[in-house]
């Protein structure tokens, strides 16, 4: 018997349903959570195809060259950001003509198929736990005198850097009480609660200065600018309901914590890129609001996934977005807005006249540079830097489905 996957039914249902469509290949996403005794899936997600793709022409033949592996990369990356803590994108699905799974199996290079256990279970995360947050923010960067403007981002990362081991390092309060990490989350809790929805509120405490053991040091850098990031974030994780340890709870809401503030300030860097003003003076102070975070529930789940929008976004535009990336409608009463305005203040350096040179890069060069630094996701077979097993799900009636698990030690053989 190999590793335990507990899939909701939904999942299945969803696949089948693309049995009925065979014209094309069919990718999309298995999105869940690890856990040491066994793995969650609870949804599947189509990747939205390119607008120039046309599936209706009737003299279309799918071949293995419809698996685009650069668009599913940048759909993981996108969807990535949508997740709270305690959810991963865990790996791809492929549906094609059973003469075509061969070829697909090739063209990913992944190895043969294991045994698993592979068991659906309807309602599956509706009552998973969830943890939250607010983390009051106040991170000031320093700019030295020589920084230039397309450094800021990379400024901006290095001081989330330092921000994240301080979250790291922290003290976690769960209901106001610290725990042992090895001790179950759900311990001392009388069992006829435990079929309940929880929440829990966390608080999170951090040092201010290094303890005395260690030896203090002091930078002397030259600044003649600066990036603040101020406001509150509001976090959230999800964790199964089986028995659940302190550690694994506090690590996914570490990581959502830790994620939500680089995606935003990412968001951020991409909106102002692409939409420059072109007379704007590089010495001009700046003061820009971080995009909210939106969530979103699912249906049969208590787990929400979130989004980021600007202030003049509609809410139209923002079920479009999750409709999009989620294939799936999310009602205007389903989405919520978690908080109010997070801002970055951003004083740029003054700039020295040998510096002209560098800042004088054409915006079609800025572009480019995003789209290589953008935040896209290691190719599939490199997902979670893991390595990446392959299973088929054949189907009795319909074209072949094949799924790829990244990181996991075994292979699932099943029928839908």
């Amino acid at each position: 018997m190999g590793r335990s996957y507990f899939v909701e039914e939904a999942v299945g249902q969803y696949l089948s349903d693309f049995s009925t469509k065979p014209k094309a290949c069919v990718t999309g996403l298995l999105i869940g959570q690890c856990s040491p005794q066994r793995d969650y899936v609870i949804l599947a997600i189509r990747t939205p195809p390119r607008e120039e793709q046309n599936e209706s022409n009737k003299n279309y033949h799918p071949t293995s060259a419809d698996v685009d592996e650069e668009w599913v990369t940048a759909h993981a990356s996108q969807l990535s950001r949508m997740l709270p803590g305690g959810l991963l994108v865990l790996g791809v699905f492929i549906i094609a003509a059973p003469q075509l799974a061969k070829d697909i199996q090739n063209a990913l290079r992944k190895s043969s198929p294991k045994p698993a256990d592979w068991k659906y279970q309807s309602g599956l995360s509706a009552f998973w736990l969830s943890l939250e947050c607010t983390i009051n923010v106040n991170i000031h960067i320093p700019l030295s005198a020589t920084s230039v403007s397309y450094e800021l981002e990379k400024n901006t990362r290095n001081g989330l850097t330092r921000w994240a081991k301080q979250i790291e390092e922290g003290v976690f309060l769960i209901n106001g009480q610290a725990k042992e990490d090895d001790a179950e989350l759900l311990e001392g809790q009388k069992k006829s609660s435990r079929g309940n929805i929880q929440h829990f509120n966390v608080k999170v405490l951090t040092q201010l200065s290094q303890s005395s053991g260690h030896r203090s040091t002091a930078t002397v850098q030259v600044c003649s600018g600066s990036i603040n990031l101020k406001g509150a974030v509001k976090c959230r994780a999800y964790i199964h309901n089986n028995k659940p340890k302190i550690k694994d709870a506090i690590q996914a809401l570490k990581r959502d914590i830790i994620n939500t503030l680089s995606d935003r300030c990412e968001i951020l860097f991409e909106d102002l890129l692409i939409n420059e003003a072109p007379d704007k003076k590089n010495s001009e102070r700046e003061y820009h609001a971080l995009p909210h975070r939106v969530f979103a529930s699912i249906a049969g789940s208590n787990v929400m996934l979130c989004d980021y929008k600007f202030g003049d976004e509609t809410a139209g535009e923002i079920q479009e977005s999750f409709f999009e990336m989620l294939d799936q409608v999310v009602h205007g009463e389903a989405i919520h807005i978690a908080e109010e305005i997070n801002t970055v203040d951003i004083n740029p350096p003054v700039n020295n006249t040998d510096d002209m040179q560098q800042i004088q890069l054409t915006k079609a060069t800025l572009l480019s540079k995003l789209q290589q630094n953008m935040g896209m996701l290691p190719p599939i077979s490199l997902l979670r830097h893991c390595r990446t097993d392959m299973y088929n799900l054949s189907l009795s009636f319909a074209p072949t489905v094949l799924v790829v698990i990244s990181g996991c030690e075994d292979i699932i053989n099943g029928i839908i």
